[in-house]
């Protein structure tokens, strides 16, 4: 008799991840992608298409908001990227040498704040930045640097990059991290080739091991970029739902926040909220996309 080759033990493990990820991902986005196309009439749902895409982008009164808040979310990215990417990539490299010591202490220490609640970052840093009961005053009073203090959180110039860089230094463990792992995988004789050709220290990291983690570089990047357009929480814990001050650390979360419940004087719209999520998801759509087709394809053709 001849064996099936149905693996049907592959489905039955399959099937409750898949449920799971069904009921909590991939409805949600097809209710909020079908709430987008209607809007509320005299209580009634009506069918109105695209109308509410012309008024997010369109209507002076609501593209002012979501153009302010997309330039927002792009800054909060560039940040990240320009910021939290190279110095977790820095930090890699130091520690991933061999003779370094208490490496796994300084890994363990660096890889804490990501595992704090952001509700607890965004209070903390909140306390230590403020003007009236802050450290930071007397820390760079203690140095001489006072003068170059300010209220950072308060002033319309500095309080998203502020933030930004709040965010960079609870997250910067995860590239360092993944960058880490990934120089562990480069073959011990590729790098001892490498010092018979006299390429030791810093020009081994530059011209052997970086081109070897550009695989792992360009994951930390999508990953970058779609958890800075997903970001809400901190910006919402720290300067609260109106995101101030006068908008200046509003990002497409907020906005989308507010749109869809409300919050105090501003009623809540659920299809102008889905119609801001949808927008969100085919920005991340696209941002990945690129990634997928354009950058990690000419990562293939470089390494063969």
């Amino acid at each position: 008799m001849q064996r099936s080759n149905t693996r049907w033990h592959i489905a039955v493990f399959l099937a409750p991840a898949v449920l799971v990820y069904t009921a909590v991902m991939i409805v949600p986005l097809f209710n909020t992608l079908r709430l987008s196309l209607y809007t509320e009439i005299d209580q009634h749902r009506v069918f109105v298409g695209l109308e509410n895409f012309r008024t997010l982008f369109l209507d002076p009164i609501w593209s002012k908001q979501f153009w302010n808040a997309l330039a927002n979310n792009f800054w909060f990215f560039v940040i990240h990227m320009l910021v939290q990417n190279p110095i977790g990539i820095l930090l890699a490299a130091i520690l991933s040498q061999p003779r370094l010591r208490f490496a796994a202490f300084y890994r363990s220490a660096i890889f804490i704040p990501t595992l704090l609640s952001f509700v607890i970052v965004g209070f903390a840093w909140k306390l230590i930045l403020s003007p009236i009961w802050g450290i930071a005053p007397d820390l760079l009073n203690t140095v001489g640097l006072k003068s170059l203090y300010a209220p950072w959180l308060g002033k319309e110039e500095y309080a998203l990059t502020t933030l930004a860089l709040v965010s960079v230094w609870q997250f910067v463990g995860i590239p360092m991290m993944l960058i880490y792992a990934a120089l562990l995988t480069i073959p011990d004789e590729i790098l001892e080739a490498g010092e018979m050709d006299g390429i030791t220290g810093f020009s081994a990291f530059w011209k052997i091991k970086l081109p070897l983690i550009l695989p792992a570089i360009g994951i930390i990047s999508i990953l970058t970029f779609v958890g800075n357009f997903n970001a809400f929480d901190l910006i919402y814990v720290a300067q609260g739902a109106l995101a101030g001050p006068d908008y200046s650390t509003d990002i497409l979360g907020t906005f989308m926040y507010r749109t869809f419940f409300g919050f105090q004087l501003q009623l809540g719209d659920p299809h102008m909220g889905s119609a801001i999520a949808s927008a969100m998801f085919t920005i991340i759509l696209i941002g990945v996309c690129i990634y997928l087709f354009g950058i990690q394809t000419r990562m293939r053709r470089y390494q063969l």
